[in-house]
């Protein structure tokens, strides 16, 4: 049932978990109100139906996953946000002030630039090359983690985010 809204609570609530513990593994906090995730969790399986990958659930996506790469989850835009705002954009992940009710969390102004301005950057960061670097430098494209290795990691060790989330530094 590919393209299809139903899914199963069973399923939400497993990936809930999994993402829950993988957040606050890696130091990320999901958002408090639980019911409210769990719908965005629901979301991001709505999303993997349609387009194969967990689009962000509060953003338009192409189904282009190239194009769509930024708005992958954990999106890029996911620790500016936090930083900023003290949650992300669609608000999934919360500061740890906004877990503990320190902060509220407001309406976030949309980080992501426009399709013409995203394809404008793209070629630019993964022209980038210094001949003297024995190893190409990976930079992750959700939290900035940085590797020299001839090929990406699999999973990213800091935000989890997979292979194809991270770009060519150096």
């Amino acid at each position: 049932m590919r393209g299809g809204n139903e899914v199963s609570s069973e399923v939400v609530n497993k990936l809930y978990e999994r993402l829950r513990r993988e957040a606050e593994s890696a130091g990320y906090y999901l958002n408090p109100d639980v019911a409210f995730t769990k719908d965005l969790v629901k979301g991001l399986l709505i999303n993997e139906r349609r387009y194969g990958y967990w689009a962000c659930p509060c953003r338009l996506a192409s189904g282009n996953k190239e194009e769509d790469l930024d708005i992958i989850c954990p999106c890029d835009y996911r620790d500016p946000d936090l930083t900023d705002y003290d949650a992300c954009y669609c608000a999934l992940y919360v500061s740890q002030a906004a877990l503990k009710g320190e902060k509220k969390i407001k309406s976030i102004p949309e980080r992501r630039p426009l399709s013409e301005e995203r394809k404008r950057l793209r070629p630019a960061s993964a022209t980038k090359t210094i001949s003297s670097f024995p190893l190409p430098l990976w930079r992750c494209r959700v939290c900035g983690y940085l590797c020299a290795r001839e090929k990406p990691p699999e999973v990213c060790p800091i935000c989890k985010a997979k292979k194809e989330r991270f770009e060519r530094f150096i």
